[in-house]
């Protein structure tokens, strides 16, 4: 029978196990398949923290302080108290960064606990990411998986797989790769993970990277793997298993357990979607198994907080768990629908434990919801907010700047409503728009490159009414970010970790 090692790279947040190596290592566990896991990304953060608080030679106060109090920081972010100081966890989370931060500079690298930016090679071109693989000790995570995968191929795998899902862990992984090639040029290595499944979805191949990857695989990957592995009709039945994961280290106030109830979007009819680009299908876990599994989950591990991943819970699901509550607070991403709306069903999401929601309201004007067609009506959204506020569920709103149908005095009433709501909302997440590449809207627009690379996922365009990203930027800068209402929403949304602790502020509601 074959062995897998399954590595999760750096760099991302490391709050919470990585939801999809858990569930193929629930799908490998089904099979009889051994395997290991490794979150590279969770080693390797705290590899650097500890090398860095223990070579500090910097006269910077700001450094000496963060290498002296690096245990007693991370120990405070992993306690629920600090979350009832906000200026206490603001404290530990900057020192911590900063750490990583004094890091990075000396590989010019700027890294920091949510992110990954190499000044010399960029993530979306094929031929820097080979160079990364080629010179993996120019990569500022080598001293610690030069080490550790020293170690892991004295153990002779069969494969090694690689989870790539966002773009700050495509230079690490591929430095990773480079590294194990040169320990054994034939070691077989297996390329998965979201950030792979869209860039086949671009085009590529496993040629692409210059054979450095003997397989990639593209979507939901378990049955996938299985087949590479030579397990011919296997199952996959089984909720995700992290007992493989050091549960006990993430930064966090106790174990978040990420858990899907679905892959894609329930809804997917916005404009300019990349799942909708992607022709990423629905497929929702039968809403009472989820239920079942979430209890069955928390019996098992005890978390302190459920992370529910759907791209957007199902009102179903979100019925199902208040009939079948998982058995500890939880939160995740929903659409404004009427049900949230609604006094009593939202009574009945806080006693099933749900602690906060986070909304894609996107625009406080309507004209521009409705053609993005996002299916959200401002007065339902305004009713909502209001709602959840009685029910004590924290809300965390995103909101989306500088699409085609907005223009400057739309985005004034964008302001407008999140001002006029400010005692509803709890955190903020406000982000410029990027055009998806692939897009079917983007065939009506003026495009170019965004990024030079052929692995770039999305495009800049000529806005059509003129509002384009320099000052859509200087109008988050100096009006929206200051304005009196808002500014206090966005001091207490957490720095670097964001939605991922934001939950525990709530822990007194």
């Amino acid at each position: 029978m074959p062995r897998i090692i399954l590595i999760h790279p750096p760099l991302a947040k490391c709050s919470e196990p990585p939801a999809g190596i858990g569930r193929l290592s629930a799908c490998l566990n089904e099979n009889g398949i051994r395997h290991e896991v490794i979150d590279a990304n969770l080693e390797g953060i705290l590899f650097l923290l500890e090398q860095a608080s223990g070579k500090n030679k910097t006269t910077d106060r700001w450094t000496t302080r963060a290498c002296k109090n690096m245990e007693k920081n991370i120990s405070a972010i992993k306690d629920i108290a600090t979350y009832r100081n906000v200026s206490r966890y603001q404290r530990a989370v900057t020192d911590i960064n900063r750490l990583l931060n004094v890091t990075g500079k000396s590989w010019d690298v700027d890294l920091s606990l949510a992110d990954y930016h190499d000044k010399r090679l960029s993530p979306v071109n094929s031929a820097d990411l080979i160079s990364a693989s080629e010179k993996p000790q120019s990569n500022p995570f080598y001293p610690y998986f030069q080490y550790r995968l020293t170690k892991v191929m004295e153990s002779n795998p069969d494969f090694i797989g690689f989870s790539i899902n966002y773009l700050s862990q495509a230079l690490c992984a591929f430095a990773m790769t480079g590294f194990i090639r040169e320990i054994n040029p034939r070691q077989k290595i297996i390329f998965g993970g979201s950030l792979i499944t869209s860039w086949i979805k671009l085009g590529i191949s496993k040629n692409t990277f210059g054979g450095l990857a003997d397989e990639i695989v593209e979507g939901a990957g378990e049955l996938k793997l299985l087949d590479i592995l030579g397990v011919k009709d296997g199952v996959n039945n089984l909720p995700p298993d992290y007992s493989s994961f050091p549960v006990d280290k993430y930064l966090s106030p106790g174990l978040i357990l990420p858990y899907s109830g679905s892959r894609g979007c329930y809804w997917h009819k916005c404009a300019f979607c990349p799942e909708k680009a992607e022709g990423g299908s629905y497929a929702p876990v039968e809403t009472s198994r989820a239920a079942e599994e979430l209890q069955t989950l928390t019996g098992l591990l005890n978390p302190s907080l459920i992370h529910v991943l759907d791209s957007s819970i199902s009102p179903s699901l979100l019925t199902a768990l208040t009939k079948v509550p998982p058995g500890v607070p939880w939160y995740g991403f929903a659409r404004v629908t009427g049900h949230l709306a609604d006094e009593d069903f939202c009574l009945s999401l806080k006693r099933s434990g749900c602690k906060m929601l986070k909304l894609g309201i996107e625009s406080g004007d309507q004209k521009v919801l409705d053609k993005l067609n996002k299916g959200i009506n401002l007065p339902t959204a305004s009713a909502a907010l209001k709602t959840l506020k009685k029910a004590n569920i924290a809300v965390y709103c995103y909101f989306l700047f500088g699409t085609p149908p907005e223009n400057y005095e739309r985005a004034l009433k964008t302001m407008d409503f999140v001002a006029g709501h400010h005692d509803c909302i709890d955190f903020l997440n406000l982000a410029i728009f990027n055009l998806p590449s692939r897009s079917v809207e983007a065939q009506e627009l003026a495009t170019h490159d965004f990024y030079e690379g052929d692995l770039s996922l999305y495009k800049n365009f000529e806005h059509p009414l003129g509002w384009h990203r320099p000052a859509v930027r200087n109008f988050l800068e100096k009006n929206f970010k200051k304005h009196p209402a808002i500014a206090p929403i966005l001091k207490r949304t957490p720095e670097y970790f964001t939605s991922n602790h934001a939950p525990f502020f709530n822990s007194n509601k």
